[in-house]
């Protein structure tokens, strides 16, 4: 999109024979712990999924009854991004789930291509609702039925920081970038007969509000407009753009039906106004359970790390993200992420009104009970570990080697008060403050590169990062188990029973075992596997599925080779693996994905086969036209390993950065790593990532197809492929 980028071309490495003879160790980083499949993973109760099978329906209240379904128009990319903090698009979404439960018939999403196929797929009866920031305006009130105003907005000029115009008259000689059929583009007519030299620009129907906002911040637009409720949330990860002014006064949010649907209509404005949205004028308040419930939203306030919460191919995951959904689900009540940009703001946050909960590994401590918090009773137990370098291992055995030797924690932690007491018994250990908006992992990180001596963590964090490391090692238990628990406001008594009632009931039972074992526990079966699968199926042959995948290769535009192997770095040819998070069979499809793209079946490995390389395929056509073709490619894997929006936010820090957006070896991988640091995150719409892990899938997965191709070669099959990276 954006001209006047260089490409720079790096020589094709080319991975020896034993590439394949000998699997590459750590492959696990890629497809996760696997598990025996269990069948179809159930989607969780309320959770949107993607409708695989689109039919059009024209009828009102009963027909959405009848199917059993609510289908809710959505613009493909717009699920997937990570909420922050009373996000306004995260909480329509949210609102749509609960008006298919009061329905009996659960929301289904049906993407469209772009916000401006919405109305015309909503009139052509290929949903039931739209459910996003959508501008009531006179012409749109002529093509569909409008509900009662969910919010107010206005409408802003949005331009780079730093050259933001102050006044309607600094806009002269300036170019405005909408999209048409937009209330943008009549926003900015409007403009333009007002301002002398003010040049609009339309924008591609097809761009998302996020590229958009791209287009600005990298220069290949000058200014553009959005509503301020986004505006507001992208501001707080944008500090490259800025809000210059507005535009409009109020305007109307609302949801839309068809015009011929007035029992549709009245349900949802009941069932809208139940929800009080239209008379809420604060999202800063400290209420107990009882409140908590007439609002129907549990506000968490958490940390965005791989512990607590993250998006990971497009879903919301994480411990702790995991646990309080299920407690609000039992509570009927929906699930707001409120994401704190340090420790040390986690019972700021809460003790001002901006959270219902704490939900991010604490230890219950005098310090946090004096500041008026509560604590939950316990649900996990984790002992405080040091942490050395791997060529230290066996080193330090007991508290008394650490003289002499400088321990690097956060202060707000509970490790800073065990270093210290230590120094109170008179041993000369050194204590050095960590960035308190540092994770575990941006501790551990510079702890295995020598800039930090020791470090201590929790047992739990510790073996959630030796999974995928093995540069670091612990030393020694400093304390024994220490509890963690969730903690509100010491006046909210019934929240905190209702906590307690649930953690009285849990802990330590079926469902927390899955989801703690998801996180924590490395299972050991994909290891036992590796050494079992991976060989040749025969003479001339990877597997017994290879001339399947031959044609569907083929027919995606793949070499057949670099599918197969994928499927070994996905699954090690087992048909039966599934992962932590559901993903399935050969190629590790997730069921979502699976019915977007109308495949039902994913235990059967030619529709397992069909369904993700019909998925790679469809990431490679999301990255720009300019890329070179073995680049779409390695982009296109990336994605498929960590989701899109990770790889996109990525080639946006590569820019920042003055690498090459557009390749992958050596630039943007190299971006994809500094996700994992707090700074970066931050910044980014889908945050925090362990960018380590797919930068090694790629590598891993381009050394394997390396390998195939001279196997190939000696065995006489196949076409000559492309330069592969």
């Amino acid at each position: 999109m954006i001209a006047g980028r260089s490409w720079i071309r790096d020589p094709s490495p080319r991975a020896a024979l034993v590439a394949f003879l000998a699997p590459i160790l750590g492959a696990a980083l890629a497809a996760g712990a696997l598990r025996p499949r269990g069948g179809e993973r159930a989607a969780e109760e309320g959770e949107p999924i993607y409708l695989g099978e689109p039919y059009r329906e024209m009828g009102d209240l009963e027909a959405i009854r009848a199917r059993g379904r609510l289908r809710v128009l959505a613009e493909r990319a717009s699920e997937d991004y990570l909420p922050r903090d009373v996000d306004p698009l995260f909480r329509l979404r949210e609102l749509a789930r609960g008006f298919g439960r009061e329905l009996r018939a659960p929301a289904v999403l049906v993407p469209v291509d772009s916000f401006e196929a919405l109305i015309p797929a909503l009139v052509e009866g290929r949903g039931d609702i739209i459910a996003t920031n959508l501008t009531v305006t006179p012409s749109r009130k002529r093509r569909v039925a409008f509900t009662v105003p969910l919010a107010t907005t206005r409408e802003q000029i949005v331009a780079r920081t730093g050259d933001a115009p102050g006044s309607e008259a600094e806009l002269a000689g300036r170019s405005l970038a909408v999209q048409r059929n937009t209330s943008f583009w009549d926003r900015a007519r409007d403009l333009t007969q007002r301002v002398r030299g003010l040049r609009l620009e339309p924008l591609p129907a097809e761009l998302t509000r996020e590229e958009i906002l791209d287009l600005v911040a990298e220069g290949g637009a000058d200014l553009t407009i959005e509503d301020s409720n986004v505006l507001d949330v992208a501001l707080g990860y944008r500090p490259e753009l800025r809000a210059a002014f507005e535009v409009s006064g109020d305007q109307a949010i609302a949801w839309a039906v068809r015009r011929g649907n007035p029992r549709l209509l009245g349900a949802l404005n009941a069932y809208l106004q139940r929800e009080r949205l239209t008379r809420e004028q604060s999202l800063v308040y400290k209420e107990d359970l009882p409140d908590i419930r007439k609002r129907g939203r549990l506000r968490v306030i958490t940390r965005n790390n791989a512990a607590s919460y993250f998006l990971w191919r497009g879903e919301l995951r994480g411990f702790e993200y995991e646990l309080v959904r299920e407690f609000a689900r039992r509570h009927r009540l929906r699930v707001e992420p409120v994401v704190a940009n340090s420790h040390a703001d986690l019972l700021p946050l809460l003790l001002q009104g901006r959270g219902d909960l704490v939900a991010a590994s604490l230890n219950p401590t005098d310090s946090r009970r004096g500041l008026g918090v509560a604590f939950s009773l316990p649900y996990n137990y984790a002992s405080q570990q040091v942490v050395v370098r791997a060529a230290e291992k066996g080193g330090l055995n007991s508290p008394r080697d650490l003289a002499g030797r400088t321990v690097v924690v956060r202060p707000s932690s509970a490790y800073w008060a065990s270093v210290a007491a230590l120094q109170e018994t008179g041993l000369s250990v050194k204590l050095a403050p960590a960035p308190e908006s540092f994770d575990v992992e941006e501790v551990i990180d510079r702890v295995a590169g020598g800039e930090y001596d020791l470090t201590v963590v929790d047992s739990h964090l510790l073996a959630l990062e030796l999974i995928q490391r093995d540069d670091v090692a612990p030393a020694f238990e400093l304390t024994g188990p220490q509890p963690h628990g969730w903690a509100v406001r010491a006046t909210d008594a019934q929240l905190l029973r209702a906590l307690d009632g649930f953690w009285a009931r849990e802990f330590k039972g079926p469902f927390y075992e899955v989801v703690y074992g998801r996180y924590f526990r490395s299972s050991g079966e994909f290891a036992a596997r590796q050494g079992a699968a991976g060989e040749p199926a025969g003479p001339g042959r990877f597997t017994e599925w290879d001339d399947a995948v031959r044609q569907i290769a083929l027919a995606n535009g793949f070499d057949w080779r670099l599918v197969v192997a994928l499927m070994y770095q996905e699954s090690r040819f087992d048909p039966d693996a599934e992962s932590w998070a559901g993903a399935q069979g050969l190629l590790q499809v997730m069921p979502l994905t699976a019915r977007e793209l109308g495949y039902r079946d994913l235990r059967d490995p030619v529709t397992n086969i069909r369904a993700g390389t019909r998925y790679l395929a469809q990431l490679r056509e999301r990255f720009a036209p300019e890329l070179y073709a073995e680049d779409r490619i390695w982009f296109a894997i990336a994605a498929y390993n960590a989701g899109l929006g990770h790889v996109l936010d990525a080639q946006r820090i590569a820019r920042q950065q003055g690498w090459n957006a557009h390749r992958w070896f050596g630039h943007v991988e190299n971006a994809m790593r500094l996700l994992s640091r707090p700074e970066f995150a931050r910044q980014a719409r889908h945050g925090y990532l362990s960018g380590h892990r797919p930068v090694a899938y790629v590598r891993q997965i381009r050394d394997r197809y390396s390998a195939y191709i001279q196997l190939t070669g000696q065995w006489g099959g196949g076409p000559e492929p492309a330069r592969i990276g």
